[in-house]
């Protein structure tokens, strides 16, 4: 993201106005630009001293008692266009204010080939979105044969499916999901009590080595293969994703495409 695309959004982080991806964009902009660090900070405290109680004041009360002096009884009414004026403005004011706010980052933000973070700040995010209730699974199965064809005909692409239980990693089910504005196939593991959503789809690019990107909490892993594009994230320590994502290139011999 850049300083430009995040200062346009930064009141509406303030506000908690985002979608999940945008804030955790915008946090990961400000955790390495002190430019937009400080804006924000700025605008948190002009926000709280706005609210401070001492700002407000009591009107005098000659201001009070005219706004309740009784009125005359006639008045001019407003024509028609004078009433029309206001209300496209308004109208038009929000059309542009809901442009801007509620753009999503991947439309806003030109990605290039080799950036990976964007893929992770995604990835992130659904993993996060997908721990609420109802939104983990689509399928639900440790079998990899029924897994695998309940996305036949859902997807243009057939992804790789396996059951690493054998490696502590059992496969639990998948669901569609969308990363960068095109549809993914994520498959669910489980470590535990934790949680690891695989999400992978195609790619015309070559292999691309491992990345590791950590975020409050949060480890995602990413890398290309075979022209498939795989993020694995989860809430689990580093070292044990790494085991997980390990594990499943060296059991992955699923071609990718049909």
């Amino acid at each position: 993201m850049m300083c430009d695309d995040a200062r346009l959004l930064l009141h509406a982080y303030l506000d908690n106005e985002l979608d999940a991806a945008q804030s955790v964009a915008i946090a990961r902009h400000m955790q390495g630009c002190p430019s937009c660090a400080a804006s924000y900070a700025d605008y948190a405290q002009l926000r709280e001293g706005m609210m401070h109680a001492s700002l407000y004041r009591r009107a005098p009360d000659a201001l009070r008692k005219s706004w309740s002096a009784e009125k005359p009884a006639i008045a001019t009414l407003p024509t028609a266009r004078t009433r029309r004026a206001p209300l496209a403005l308004a109208m038009a004011a929000g059309f542009a204010a809901a442009v801007i706010v509620g753009t999503p980052l991947w439309l806003s933000t030109t990605h290039r080939a080799g950036d990976t973070s964007q893929w992770a700040d995604e990835a992130i995010s659904s993993h996060i979105r997908s721990m609420q209730p109802q939104h983990l699974m689509d399928v639900v199965s440790t079998d990899q044969h029924t897994v695998k064809p309940w996305f036949d005909g859902k997807l243009d692409f057939s992804p790789r499916v396996k059951d690493l239980a054998g490696e502590g990693f059992p496969l639990v089910g998948g669901r569609l999901d969308a990363l960068g504005g095109r549809s993914v196939a994520a498959l669910i593991f489980k470590r535990h009590l934790h949680v690891i959503n695989l999400y992978q789809w195609p790619v015309s690019s070559g292999d691309v080595a491992q990345s590791t990107t950590q975020w409050h909490g949060y480890n995602a892993i990413q890398w290309t293969t075979d022209r498939m594009h795989f993020v694995a994230v989860s809430n689990v320590n580093e070292g044990e994703l790494h085991q997980f994502v390990l594990a499943f290139q060296n059991d992955s011999v699923t071609p990718p495409m049909r």
